[in-house]
């Protein structure tokens, strides 16, 4: 919430970009606790995740900033200025931002009050697109096979004809780095080629991994194409499915609807990453190996498709201008007609503003000398 537009991709895939830091972390920790006893090594893995989530806790309470939207829809603008002063160069001016984000309040308030409560369960034009893009991208970010994939790599190199346990640990660490380090070069690439063409990219790339992988496992059975394969999986994931799954849900909600919008998104991604972990070695067994990861490479074909066809570009544009966006794209006439109305109650408000003020300024010289022409012509301005 609190990212400029221009940087907003680079930003946001900063949370996928530590998601993949503890990823490699946990390999490394397989590898560290190699020789150790079942009974140790597990007791000892867990005791490593106190650390991090203990650092995080310190820097929420004396580090982490309030969202100066969420300030700004409670009233409390100087805290929200405050904020903004922090994230934005020195000279930029933040009362500028402050407007635009009240603005886009008040428009969302008026375009969920023109439809009632129930904004979430039965959405106008424009915030039903808004639902279908947002929760569909987080679905399809799971939906593809890759928390199954990643929680069951060993198993696979394993099906692959990879044995030795040390050279398992070895090949986890170095697709957990090219992963991550794909995950960075997808953060710079968002905000100068954009969302859609990235995410065509990924797919695509997933696909014809997939569809390679699907046909080593019935004909060669080879280690060296199984490990290429995964490894272009999940690079390819790395630079548009992984960090945008979050990147599109988390700028196209407004505010009215974020908090509850990104709890369902967010809610729907681990609900199919369940699914597909917790039913991954039952189907792959029942399908066989070649039959499944051809069945994921059909699934990445369906969602980009899906993004194809209901995901518009998204990038540079600033928060508060998504919702006129996406209705001018439904031509969703609620958001459309309260935007024009709001414009139409602030012209009035402010021609009476010049109104009153020169009115003041009357008042105020009327022990000077004023010709009627003078007088006739601050009246016309008013």
């Amino acid at each position: 919430e609190i990212a400029p537009a221009a940087h907003r991709g680079k930003l946001v895939t900063w949370s996928e970009i530590a998601t993949n830091i503890g990823i490699v972390f946990g390999f490394m920790a397989g590898l560290f606790f190699y020789k150790s006893n079942d009974g140790t090594a597990w007791r000892g893995m867990f005791g490593l995740g106190i650390i991090l989530p203990s650092i995080m806790i310190l820097l929420a309470l004396f580090v982490m900033p309030e969202s100066p939207r969420w300030l700004a829809s409670k009233g409390r603008d100087d805290e929200a200025r405050g904020v903004l002063r922090q994230v934005y160069p020195p000279d930029f001016d933040v009362d500028a931002v402050l407007k635009d984000i009240k603005e886009n309040i008040r428009k969302d308030t008026a375009a969920e009050h023109a439809v009632g409560w129930d904004v979430l369960l039965f959405p106008t034009p424009a915030f039903k697109r808004m639902m279908i893009v947002g929760i569909g991208v987080a679905i399809s970010q799971q939906i593809v096979g890759i928390d199954a994939i990643q929680y069951f790599l060993t198993f696979i190199l394993d099906e692959a004809g990879v044995k030795d346990g040390v050279a398992k640990i070895l090949i986890l660490i170095s697709l957990g780095l090219l992963k991550l380090g794909f995950i960075v070069v997808a953060g710079h690439l968002f905000d100068t080629i954009g969302r859609r063409p990235l995410f065509f990219v990924s797919l695509g790339g997933m696909a014809v991994s997939l569809l390679i992988l699907s046909f080593n496992f019935y004909s060669f059975n080879s280690p060296a194409i199984a490990i290429l394969c995964l490894a272009m999986y999940l690079s390819s994931f790395s630079v548009g499915m992984g960090p945008g799954c979050w990147l599109i849900p988390a700028e196209i909600f407004p505010t009215v609807i974020r908090a509850k919008a990104m709890s369902i998104a967010t809610f729907m991604n681990r609900v199919t990453g369940t699914l597909m972990a917790s039913t991954f070695l039952s189907t792959a067994n029942a399908m066989s190996w070649a039959g499944f990861f051809l069945l994921l490479a059909i699934i990445c074909v369906i969602c980009a498709l899906f993004i194809y066809m209901y995901l518009p570009e998204t990038k540079g544009r600033s928060l508060e201008d998504m919702s006129r966006y996406f209705a001018e794209i439904t031509n969703d006439r609620s958001i459309l007609d309260a935007g024009a109305q709001n414009a139409v109650t602030q012209g009035v408000d402010g021609i009476k503003g010049d109104f009153d003020y020169e009115n003041d300024n009357i008042r105020n010289d009327r022990s000077q000398p004023q010709s009627e022409d003078e007088v006739a012509a601050v009246g016309t301005m008013a």
